[in-house]
């Protein structure tokens, strides 16, 4: 399963973990993403989505079709 957010696109960055030694060792920082099922009144159905939290917090204040449009506007 891939892990990158439906809504936003935020997907894994990568960069070091850095030990006291100076020692450099690859590692990922991954997105806290939810899996979660969100009604749309437009198509009056649920949807599941994967999402980050933080597109979550801006889906309540937002809404749902709001933001897909926001999206599809930005892209």
């Amino acid at each position: 399963m891939s892990k990158v957010c439906q809504l936003t696109g935020k997907k894994p960055l990568s960069g070091n973990h850095v030990s006291h030694a100076h020692n450099k060792t690859k590692r990922k920082q991954l997105p806290n993403l939810r899996s979660k099922r969100i009604w749309v009144e437009e198509e009056n159905k649920f949807v599941t989505l994967k999402v980050s939290t933080s597109a979550l917090r801006t889906l309540k204040k937002k809404g749902y079709a709001k933001m897909v449009a926001e999206m599809k506007q930005a892209s």
